[in-house]
């Protein structure tokens, strides 16, 4: 039987042609892509069905009711393809991978985000690669989970970062190993996939507020921190701390803003402002206040994981003593179990 799968376009740089303005998502890309498919060894590609979000999005413009869309429209088809491929902008496209991968547990089939940094409009551009490989890799039944392609590395969703915001190789996995690299052959390590599990696909609606991130940095005023909690829809606060998960504990007005957010019942994770690092809450003195506080250690968990997993949680969890308890263990390998 042929394998078919179906292409979601979000939008993003890949679909984007040129204004006045810069490059904007324009509607119609099937047929781009279909023409310059016809044009490459089209017979080796498996058939696919094209989707497109309406409005179509810049990613810099993404809100958390994006997330449920993109879902939506895979548990709606998933029986019906063998694979899917959603085409997102590279601005927050490990935000989406992340949220995806929490929301789609137990895959038996890819689904697999990518796009370019060059659109496909352009006589050089690295779409019609990316895209290219992508559709091979949404035919391939031992991918049973939501991942991230980019310039021949094959990462899993939620352990991707963008790393540069120019080169061609826009992404990597800076705490996890890659799944795959594509050079003369698609080499995947089917090792490091996912154990199976029973599906659970749960898609909630989210409050765009719900989660919050404050940067650390020298001189910091505790104000931020009370400003972000003050807010009736804040749930949960990310903080960026420096290395292993230090803050300026010499901060008073800092440290008792963050004490007393949660006490009130803001959820607080500590996580790395290093790319690639594990937080080790209480290794220096400086932060072992943050484990008197209920602070949990994001350990080597990505920014946009941290971020997306707690609004998963905030979404799906009952109470704030039942999202600690859960944060700190694995949904679908964002963190070491």
């Amino acid at each position: 039987m042929n394998t078919k799968i179906l292409i979601i376009y979000t939008g993003g740089t890949i679909g984007m042609e040129a204004s006045d303005k810069g490059y904007v998502p324009i509607s119609g890309f099937e047929s781009l892509i279909r023409d310059r498919l016809a044009h490459s060894h089209h017979a080796l590609l498996p058939d696919f069905d094209m989707l497109e979000l309406s409005p179509l999005i810049d990613s810099a413009n993404l809100t958390p009711s994006h997330w449920h869309d993109m879902a939506d429209i895979v548990i709606k088809h998933y029986d019906d393809y063998d694979g899917f491929i959603i085409l997102h902008g590279t601005d927050t496209m490990a935000y989406s991978a992340s949220m995806l991968s929490f929301i789609l547990q137990g895959l038996t089939k890819p689904v697999i985000f990518t796009g370019s940094q060059i659109p496909l409009s352009q006589l050089r551009n690295d779409a019609l690669d990316n895209l290219i490989t992508t559709m091979l890799l949404a035919t391939d039944s031992a991918i049973n989970e939501v991942c991230l392609y980019f310039s021949g590395r094959l990462l899993r969703g939620n352990r991707a970062s963008k790393v540069k915001a120019t080169g061609l190789d826009a992404f990597n996995s800076p705490n996890f190993p890659w799944l795959g690299q594509v050079g003369l052959n698609i080499e995947l390590h089917s090792n490091l996939f996912l154990p199976q599990k029973a599906q659970q696909f749960v898609n909630p609606s989210f409050k765009k507020n719900a989660v919050a991130i404050l940067p650390i940095y020298p001189g910091m005023n505790g104000k931020h921190a009370e400003l972000l909690s003050s807010d009736p829809d804040c749930k949960a606060i990310i903080l960026r701390s420096y290395g292993v998960g230090n803050l300026p504990d010499q901060n008073t007005a800092l440290i008792e803003a963050i004490a007393a957010a949660a006490q009130q019942g803001i959820v607080f994770v500590n996580s790395s402002q290093c790319l690639q690092a594990e937080v080790l809450q209480g290794q220096y003195a400086c932060s072992s206040v943050l484990n008197d506080i209920g602070v949990i250690p994001g350990a080597e968990m990505t920014v946009e994981a941290v971020f997306c997993k707690l609004h998963f949680l905030v979404a799906t969890v009952s109470s704030t003593t039942a999202i600690r308890d859960a944060f700190p263990h694995p949904l679908a390998g964002e963190i070491n179990d």
